[in-house]
């Protein structure tokens, strides 16, 4: 008998059962859910076997599906779609008007039939060379508290939602592009692949260049061809793509200022 329940710490050490192949380790972002208060992962288990998981994030007043994964053994049986309508079903509509989350190949036609809309693709690119001669930007500085009020409102302006609450604890590690007083970017190492927002070509490319010094890939929507002529100048071309997909009301967000995504549970 299948049954849905949710997801708890107890449940982790047989998420190796579900690991898709060319996926990062789904244990530490699992955990991340299982800890959080705006996460609420469940399981579907068949005579306690586990065979699939997902993720709702509540953002405020926006909601993130994530990491809904089906055991090998268990798919094109409908367990995705199943897993999706339960998590979509246990969003209060009154509060979260509109639904997001990144399919891939295999979960796009189920999210299609569900009424999601695709709103933009992301590039993701691997195997960067570092570049020996860097030197970051003058006007790259370690963050501090006095920046907040600037971060949360770059941010909110081009992410349409409010986000502060999840990153503020990451943010001792973080730095801001500024010129004249004013933040024109930053970039959160150590939030998820390491977040990065810049309301300025300038600051969004010498960001990206300070990242790629320490990570080993990227991802940002399509719509960013600044990022993208970057990444072209340098040789880099994608690896794979997803879609970025909307359930609900039509929010006002500025892809071209993304320079790299948080996560694909997170935006």
């Amino acid at each position: 008998m299948m049954q849905i329940q949710p997801f708890t710490s107890s449940d982790i050490p047989f998420l190796t059962l579900l690991q898709p192949e060319g996926w990062p380790d789904v244990i530490p972002v699992y955990k991340f859910y299982t800890t959080s208060s705006f996460c609420y992962p469940i399981k579907i288990t068949i005579s306690n076997e586990l065979i699939g998981i997902g993720t709702t994030i509540i953002h405020d007043d926006v909601a993130w599906l994530a990491h809904i994964i089906v055991h090998p053994d268990y798919r094109n049986r409908g367990i995705g779609k199943h897993i999706t309508d339960s998590l979509i079903e246990s969003i209060d509509p009154r509060i979260c008007k509109t639904i997001y989350l990144v399919a891939t190949a295999l979960g796009e036609p189920v999210y299609e039939k569900l009424g999601f809309e695709t709103e933009t693709e992301y590039l993701f690119y691997h195997n960067f060379t570092k570049d020996s001669s860097f030197a970051p930007s003058s006007n790259i500085v370690p963050y501090n508290k006095t920046y907040n009020e600037q971060i949360k409102q770059l941010d909110q302006s081009v992410s349409g939602e409010d986000r502060f609450f999840h990153f503020e604890k990451y943010l001792s590690t973080a730095f801001v592009y500024v010129s004249h007083a004013r933040i024109e970017g930053y970039y959160i190492p150590d939030f998820h692949e390491g977040v990065i927002v810049a309301n300025t070509s300038k600051a969004g490319v010498e960001l990206m260049h300070l990242r790629l010094q320490s990570k080993e890939n990227a991802a940002f929507p399509i719509n960013n061809t600044t990022a993208t002529a970057y990444m072209n100048i340098h040789g880099y071309v994608p690896f794979k793509t997803a879609k970025r997909m909307r359930l609900g009301e039509f929010r006002e967000i500025d892809f071209t200022k993304m320079y790299n995504r948080i996560a694909g549970s997170i935006g």
